[in-house]
């Protein structure tokens, strides 16, 4: 079982090319991400988004600087993120799920065990990108493309440094007919999580 960060995996050379705020984001190890969020989308998605929030997709919320917090672990060549989002009124919106190495520089986001979207990734003067090729049905081992168009519309994110401890991300849905459908931005600051057991090697993770 290789202990490579997955993004480590998909970029290949390039991960060498990634500042040091970014290689810490994305670190093998269980971290944490803490920043704010400002999350936009026109009126009409509301009942849209309100659906795919039931099967665990996106946030069907609007705010600006809402506090965040994302958690990450490595499990078995899978990487599960957990990220929560507490509204002014104290809603906490949990928006959950895990990632999969695709081959070459591709990987696959899961929000359930059936749907996922594909994603192509590539650095470009320190900047992390990431662009959607397609949505995924999973049917036991078998995977089903679905345009981006079909379901909501064109992925792309965009992640950039802050100095040697911050990053920026960028997340944008455009549909080729109805424009931007949804964007979430955010500054975040990653740390470690010492002291966590490491499933793939059964053993604690304290002074290494």
């Amino acid at each position: 079982m290789t202990t490579l960060p997955l993004m480590q995996q998909v970029l290949g050379d390039q991960w060498e090319q990634l500042p040091p705020a970014l290689q810490k984001h994305y670190q093998y190890g269980d971290n944490t991400d803490t920043g704010t969020l400002d999350i936009d989308y026109p009126g009409f998605m509301q009942r849209y988004l309100s659906i795919m929030r039931r099967l665990g997709a996106l946030i069907n919320r609007r705010g600006k600087h809402i506090p965040t917090t994302v958690r990450k672990q490595m499990r078995k060549g899978t990487q599960h993120w957990e990220r929560s989002i507490l509204f002014p009124d104290g809603d906490t919106i949990l928006f959950k799920s895990y990632w999969k190495y695709a081959g070459g520089n591709e990987l696959i986001e899961y929000i359930n065990a059936f749907l996922g979207l594909r994603m192509a990734v590539h650095v470009k003067d320190g900047h992390l990108y990431y662009e959607g090729r397609h949505y995924v049905l999973k049917l036991g081992s078998v995977l089903l493309p679905i345009p981006e168009w079909l379901v909501l519309g064109h992925t792309t994110i965009e992640e950039k440094a802050v100095g040697n401890e911050c990053f920026r991300m960028d997340f944008r849905l455009h549909h080729p007919l109805f424009g931007q459908l949804f964007r979430y931005t955010g500054k975040f600051h990653t740390t470690e999580e010492a002291g966590r057991l490491d499933p793939d090697r059964g053993e604690n993770t304290d002074n290494r």
